[in-house]
């Protein structure tokens, strides 16, 4: 039996207090993290360290409350990425799956075959790869063929038996993601899902700069936005509101919902400044 990746576990067990690294190091980090929609509980527990007098509602939400009186304002990021869950596991030992969160492109599927994942058990991260279809017999294949989708992916994380997996602490609905490997080149940062975690490095940046606030702000790392109906931020409002205005830190990208998803670094510098500024009062 295959044993989990040790650098998976060093990245998920170290807790994210980070107050003097760069917004560059924080960037990075964040992109490292896995958040599977609706599976988000280990970064919001890293949060919940970084931030001394965070709170996390009943639906995994983490927000901090700066200041005091009117104008109350919320300025949240969406902590969560598509991703997947062990849907079934077969008497060989292989992993199918089934999807979480809504993506934006219809190939989205197409990038898991052949790559490698890490599956979240019980125990720890798991190290797997989905398999591919044989060169040799499907050799000839015709112009008609489906593309692949989540329904003709296997996982092999080294099992050989359903009994294996279970001693791995992979169960039904563990969550399963692309491996993480966050690629650093020329001014930009490539990762799946680096949009949505650079600018939640942005706010936690900006956050830990102490902006001096107008009123009171409310900002909020919202778990569920691939979700129908947005329930985590839906929850942050309904608890935490009224607010007098909101804003969500967003950054452009290039390959969305791939593998190589990529935004500048001057752009995740430029929207920690604008949410310090706006946390400050300014337009």
């Amino acid at each position: 039996m295959r044993t989990p990746c040790a650098a998976v576990i060093l990245l998920l067990a170290t807790p994210l207090s980070l107050p003097s690294q760069s917004l560059e190091s924080l960037t990075l980090r964040f992109a490292g993290f896995t958040t599977v929609s609706g599976y988000e509980q280990a970064v919001t527990d890293s949060l919940l360290t970084l931030f001394p007098g965070a709170t996390r509602d009943r639906l995994g939400d983490v927000s901090i409350t700066l200041g005091s009186g009117s104008p109350r304002r919320l300025v949240s990021c969406p902590l969560d990425e598509a991703g997947y869950v062990v849907g079934g596991i077969t008497s060989e030992g292989y992993l199918t799956l089934r999807r979480e969160g809504r993506v934006a492109s219809p190939l989205f599927e197409q990038q898991l075959e052949g790559h490698r994942v890490t599956v979240f058990g019980a125990s720890g991260p798991v190290p797997g790869v989905v398999g591919v279809r044989s060169v040799q017999l499907t050799r000839g294949r015709g112009p008609n063929e489906t593309p692949f989708t989540v329904d003709d992916a296997y996982v092999d994380i080294g099992a050989s038996s359903a009994t294996e997996v279970a001693a791995l602490g992979v169960r039904l609905l563990s969550p399963v993601a692309l491996a993480r490997r966050p690629h650093r080149y020329g001014e930009g940062m490539a990762a799946p899902a680096a949009a949505r975690h650079a600018a939640c490095a942005a706010l936690a940046s900006a956050l830990l700069s102490h902006p001096k606030v107008t009123g009171s702000v409310v900002a909020s790392f919202t778990v569920q936005g691939l979700q129908a109906g947005d329930p985590g931020l839906s929850a942050v409002i309904a608890l935490k509101g009224p607010f007098a205005d909101t804003l969500t830190a967003t950054l452009p990208v290039k390959y969305r919902d791939t593998m190589a998803e990529t935004v500048m670094m001057a752009d995740v510098q430029a929207l920690e400044q604008r949410l310090a500024q706006w946390m400050g009062g300014a337009k």
